[in-house]
């Protein structure tokens, strides 16, 4: 015979040939072309090979692509079924967009680049994000200088109120710990910023002049952050006058001029007040010894009153120099706000004190002694024996 082709030959290579197409598997990811969209089911050609299906939650990706799917759009799906009870292979747009973020979070942790990430829920010890059921926890400890909540004694209603004001933003962060197994991310804000940060802390200079937003205030100062940096002002360094609450100088996100006076490592001082002229300059030509003087008491102390002689120049009464009564109370002769007059008696520029005298009103010229301005007279902490020895020397 010349010619043994026959029909059941070639119905045995049909059925070689088509061993040789594997059915999608599951855990496999496969491309498909759409071909029909209905209210509970998408089914997708899979190269003529199968029919695929997806339903219910499985339609629902990060995405959202159900809500522009065509039929003919080619689309990547995740295989949860070889196949159903109705021959159809059973896939996942929802997974298949969890492997890609899941390849994506491995390629970043590995190559330690920083991805974008949007908190959706805050407790007090972080923020918390969900992305196709991968979970990420971004703590506390690891948000930037500009996100991470100051607050006066650590009061965990006021931290979280703080960072539930985070949620929905776009956040860069850095993937720190990554546990595929449990489907969990540990992610770093502050160290996404780590490199910018050694960039700008090499560059900085005291002395310089930069412009911020306030990140912090608290009881002894404000934190500012710039560059990608973060630096303290001290309540010493806020205003050449007295300063009793930094509150009353900005709010938080407020941006502020400062001038860089120290850098120890990653530890930077800042100043606000020394981007103004020092009124000091200027009054130590107007205030000299034995000029009169009037002005606004603002604050009374156990050793003495404050007085203001001008914005940002304050006078200190001491106690002793009140009135002529031993250990006298100065809140049983001057109340905060009271008006009243008084000599200066001493003046330090560089330290900026002016010591004032009521008492001193009413002496006599010839009798009355030659004074200096001791640091026992201004300073908050002035012990009691030191004020009887200063009594003893005045007279």
């Amino acid at each position: 015979m010349k010619n043994t082709y026959t029909a059941s030959a070639v119905m045995d290579e049909l059925l070689r040939s088509s061993t040789d197409i594997s059915s999608p598997l599951p855990g496999e990811l496969v491309e498909g072309t759409v071909v029909s969209i209905t209210k509970n089911k998408i089914l997708v050609d899979l190269d003529g090979i199968a029919t695929g299906m997806i339903s219910g939650q499985e339609a629902c990706d990060s995405l959202d692509t159900l809500k522009s799917l065509k039929v003919g759009d080619s689309i990547s799906a995740y295989v949860l079924e070889e196949e159903n009870e109705d021959g159809l292979v059973v896939l996942s747009l929802r997974k298949a967009s969890q492997e890609k973020t899941w390849k994506r979070f491995v390629d970043s942790y590995q190559s330690q680049k920083s991805i974008q990430v949007i908190p959706n829920e805050a407790n007090k010890g972080g923020l918390l994000l969900n992305i196709d059921g991968i979970k990420g926890f971004i703590p506390v400890s690891q948000l930037a200088p500009l996100h991470y909540p100051r607050v006066d004694g650590a009061d965990s209603n006021v931290i979280l109120a703080r960072l539930q004001k985070l949620i929905g933003l776009t956040l860069s962060v850095r993937i720190i710990n990554l546990d595929r197994e449990g489907g969990k991310l540990i992610l770093s804000e502050k160290a996404a910023e780590e490199e910018v940060r050694e960039g700008s802390l090499n560059k900085l200079e005291v002395g310089q002049t930069v412009k911020g937003k306030i990140s912090g205030i608290v009881k002894f100062g404000i934190f500012v952050t710039f560059d990608g940096l973060e630096g303290l002002v001290h309540i010493s360094e806020i205003a050449w006058g007295h300063v009793k609450d930094p509150h009353d100088y900005g709010r938080l996100g407020d941006p502020v001029d400062i001038m860089v006076i120290g850098k120890d490592k990653d530890k930077i001082s800042l100043s606000i007040k020394r981007l103004t002229p020092d009124p000091w300059v200027s009054a130590t030509k107007k205030y000299q010894i034995g000029t009169l003087v009037e002005g606004e008491i603002t604050r009374i102390t156990p050793f003495g009153a404050f007085m203001r002689l001008e914005n940002d120049i304050n006078g200190l009464i001491h106690v002793s120099e009140i009135s002529n009564e031993e250990n006298a109370d100065p809140s049983q002769s001057i109340k905060v706000g009271d008006k009243i007059k008084a000599k200066v008696i001493a003046i330090d520029p560089e330290d900026h004190r002016v010591g004032l005298s009521i008492k001193a009103l009413s002496e006599k010229p010839e009798k009355k002694a030659k004074k200096t301005l001791k640091d026992e007279d201004i300073t908050d902490g002035a012990k009691e024996e030191k004020k009887k020895k200063t009594k003893k020397d005045e007279l």
